[in-house]
């Protein structure tokens, strides 16, 4: 009952924007993320929740909220996600609560999330609006893979096996960005939020 709540609340919001980031790993999505949110510190970034354990360097609160499993699995059963999903024995997801209530008071709200948990927001919240950012070319992004150096030789693999797949989920995206230098990426993607802002203030007009 909760869940089908918070999704109808999601449905009525039309105040800030919800800008959903993801593309296949190795497109450098995070480094993208990272120096838009450095151009453009107006847009919140939201945490995600995670069941794995902290990497180096990573804050609580910060770069994750990390969590055990049981209290994953009862906010997903309390509704409090707006997406999630498992994958390599972890479990990631959005916590609603931050999202809603930013775009409540008019706030863009930036989510950086897998292709999975895209797919999931759009369900959830049709108005958001979806950045696929992707490598040049599949061979730049195998090299990027391999050259990251911070998986195992069986992590590697699989995220290998999955790029392919995750290429051919661009169609459901608004926007394709390609990731050929971080700078000519945000460029496109502040553009495009730019224009989005100003197609709004038309709108209130």
């Amino acid at each position: 009952m909760k869940s089908k709540k918070s999704e109808s609340k999601y449905k009525t919001l039309n105040k800030g924007h919800l800008l959903i980031m993801s593309g296949p790993s190795g497109a450098g999505k995070g480094t993208v993320v990272c120096e838009l949110l450095c151009r453009m510190p107006e847009i919140k970034l939201s945490v995600s929740a995670t069941t794995r354990k902290p990497r180096n360097g990573e804050v609580d609160g910060v770069s994750y909220f990390f969590i055990t499993e049981e209290e994953f699995l009862k906010m997903i059963k309390d509704g409090e996600f707006l997406e999630y999903d498992r994958h390599f024995e972890n479990y990631y997801g959005t916590p609603i609560k931050y999202v809603y209530e930013n775009l409540e008071q008019g706030k863009d709200v930036l989510l950086e999330i897998d292709i999975a948990g895209a797919k999931q927001v759009k369900e959830k919240y049709p108005e958001a609006k979806l950045f696929f950012i992707d490598a040049p070319s599949i061979d730049e992004l195998k090299r990027r893979l391999v050259c990251r150096n911070s998986e195992s030789q069986n992590q590697l693999n699989e995220r290998l096996l999955r790029v392919e797949e995750e290429i051919k989920c661009r169609q459901i995206y608004d926007y394709v960005v390609i990731n050929d230098t971080v700078d000519n990426a945000v460029n496109k993607i502040i553009q495009i939020i730019k224009e989005m802002r100003i197609n709004d203030n038309k709108t209130a007009d």
